[in-house]
Order: C-alpha cells, then structure tokens, then sequence
C-alpha cells in the first residue's frame, strides 16, 4: 500500500447522501459530527482538506417530509435550496467548536467548462486553503439544468481533486470497496485491495445504482476513480461509517480498495480537455490515422478523416472514433462539422482551396490538443500539474 503518513497533503474526501442523511431524508447530524472531528485531526496534521458534500437534495426531501426524491428537475432544485442552507449550516456550527472556518463553494459544470473559469475555480479554492478555510463543495443543484450537470458528486470529487492537484481522493460509502460482484448478494464476493488499471472487466463488476436518495453507486465511484488516476490522485473507496476511517486510510492501514495514480498522467490542460469539457460530436478514423494516432502522438490529419458526426464549431470537443466504434480519444478541433464535412479524406494542402481560404489549419485536432485515452501521457512526476 502506498504511504499516505506524512501531513501536508492536499486531500479531497467525498462523502455521499446515504451517509449524510437517514433513509429518511433527514440529516444525519451524528455522523456529520463524526465526519468533522476526523476531517479536524488531519487538519492538525498540516493538511489540506476539501469535502466534496451531498445531501442538499436529500436534507431538502427530510424537512419537506417528501415521500420520495422528486423526479423533476423544478422538484429537485427547489429541493436543494431547501436543503443545502441547512447543510452548510450544520457543517459551518461543527467546525467553528474546533476554530475552523468553513466555505461553500457551489460548482455547475458550466464552471468546469470554461477555461477561464476553469482557472478561477481553482485559484478560488487553492486561496481558501492557503487561509486554512474547509472548503465544502457541491453541485450548485438549485441552478444546473440536465444538459450540462455532473450527474452526480463523485465525478464532481474526481475533477475537484484534479483541478487543485490533490494527493488523495478518498470516497466514502457504505460499502467497505471496491469487490468482484455485489456482496449483498453474493456472500462469495472478493473484495479487491489495490487496483494498478481499471480494466473492462472492472467495469462490468460495478453494477447499476440504485438508491432513491442518492445518485451515485459503484459505476460512477469507478468512473471517478479512473478520472482521477489519470489525473495523477491516488483514490480510496472506504466504507464510511467504519470507525476513525479517515486516519485509518492516512495511517496506511489496509482498509478499502485503493486505486493507484497513474505513473503518467495528464497535465492540467488536457485534465480540461479530456474531463472539464462536454463533447459535441464525434469523427471516424481510419487504421491509418488510429496508428499514427494511438503509436505515435502524431496529431490528426483530415486525411485519415472518413465520417463526421453532429454539429460543431470550431474549438469544440470532439470523440475520436476507430472503425469499430471504440473511442480512442478526443480533442478540441480546428474546423467546425461543416469544414470538416468537406475536407475529409483529403491531404492537408487541399484545404486552402476547398475551404477558399489561406491560412488554414494543417490539423483537424493538433496533438497539444488531443487526449488519447490509454494510450499514455506526456507529462510524468512533479511537473504533470503544471502547463495550464
């Protein structure tokens, strides 16, 4: 198991509704205050805690005393305002008792989206640190629309601890890790210790959620895991209401599933590119342009280009597809679905003439501004958070 003993680390601890709230809907102020006298001893240690929290949809269903979690998007909004003041509150109360101030800090992904907000996020939250503030993070649930939400606050807590460069991400639930089948069902089921790659088969062992508070379940926490390896971050998915679980997990105690950072991983620009960004259509390759691609880091030449999906302008995020479908990657793209539409299959110095302009791009994706998903990175060590 890696070393996690030392303070000073920047550490991003996630934790879910179904711990936060009773099956009820109401909070759970016991566990909360359990939560934060942990969060206050690694605190102490020197180092830096972000919590990523749910539970304003599931606090707003209690105090309502709906029967069940609202399924329009209206409902579950109004839902959070209801709840999130009464969670920060709680959070704010608890924590004060021990000279911390915390901060709420309420992402859309529209945040995440935007370079320049990108940038800012990060800054923000690297400035509450620096003031020793908690932040307390959540999807701004009253103000995102389907289109464009996380989906739920795992990913929200891998792409958090990408974005300010954390150590750790540890994922608290109330399933002691990551296993082979679902325990519940399976009394045979092998919980697994340490993961180097998240595999296919990995995925087809997570299972489905399913929870009427919650969002997320085995599939998203496996999601948020392989985000936030690439992105450099060791991740725990821990069982959260084990006793003293988070100095247990810091200690090096084996407790959990561990996921191991990637030993290369993604630099601060493509973490956006590949994760911050919402993808807007897709184009097919061609073996050729797959291997140039996928062996070589070359960047992707309209030649190789055999069908364009969608619409899209240029500086979109486009899905780079092989023949069979898979994708291998994607990329911010110099030509909007129309250019590309008509320069497709052809060499680089046709465009000019198609396109009837001079000083086109050479690349439909340059390679700076490419993710190829498993196929490597380009940075390696300290200096991969860095080139934003």
């Amino acid at each position: 198991m890696d070393n996690h003993t030392s303070g000073g680390q920047r550490l991003v601890i996630k934790v879910g509704t179904r711990l936060l709230a009773h099956s009820t809907g109401q909070l759970n102020p016991d566990y909360i205050e359990s939560l934060v006298k942990q969060v206050v001893r690694l605190h102490k240690l020197g180092n830096e805690v972000i919590i990523v929290s749910s539970g304003a949809i599931g606090a707003g269903i209690g105090r309502l005393q709906m029967d069940r979690r609202p399924s329009s998007i209206p409902e579950k909004q109004a839902a959070a305002a209801v709840g999130q003041g009464m969670l920060i509150q709680i959070y704010e109360k608890l924590f004060s008792e021990h000279g911390l101030t915390v901060a709420q800090v309420l992402l859309t992904r529209a945040d995440l989206i935007s370079r320049r907000r990108y940038i800012n996020a990060r800054n923000t939250i690297d400035c509450l640190l620096k003031w020793e503030v908690v932040p307390i993070i959540n999807e701004n649930d009253t103000v995102s629309v389907e289109e464009i939400k996380f989906g739920d606050n795992d990913r929200l807590s891998a792409l958090v601890a990408g974005l300010i460069d954390a150590r750790l991400l540890i994922i608290l639930t109330n399933i002691d890790g990551f296993y082979n089948d679902n325990p519940r069902k399976n009394p045979q089921a092998r919980l697994i210790p340490v993961v180097n790659d998240i595999t296919p088969q990995m995925k087809s062992w997570a299972g489905l959620p399913a929870d009427d508070l919650a969002t997320g379940g085995m599939v998203t926490k496996l999601q948020a895991a392989e985000i936030a390896t690439n992105s450099g971050v060791g991740v725990y998915i821990a069982d959260g209401t084990a006793p003293d679980i988070l100095n247990r997990i810091t200690s090096g105690e084996r407790v959990g599933t561990y996921f191991r950072p990637r030993k290369r991983y993604l630099s601060q620009r493509k973490r956006w590119i590949a994760y911050g960004q919402l993808v807007k259509g897709s184009v097919t390759v061609d073996n050729g342009a797959k291997r140039a691609l996928c062996r070589q880091g070359k960047s992707l030449l309209p030649v190789g280009v055999i069908s364009v999906d969608g619409s899209f302008k240029t500086g979109d995020l486009i899905s780079v597809l092989d023949l069979e479908g898979k994708e291998l990657g994607r990329g911010l793209t110099n030509f909007s679905s129309t250019e590309l539409s008509r320069i497709k299959k052809h060499a680089s110095g046709d465009i000019p003439a198609i396109l009837g302009g001079k000083d086109e791009p050479e690349e439909v994706i340059h390679r700076d501004n490419l993710v190829m998903y498993g196929y490597g990175s380009e940075r390696r060590g300290k200096d991969a958070s860095r080139g934003y």
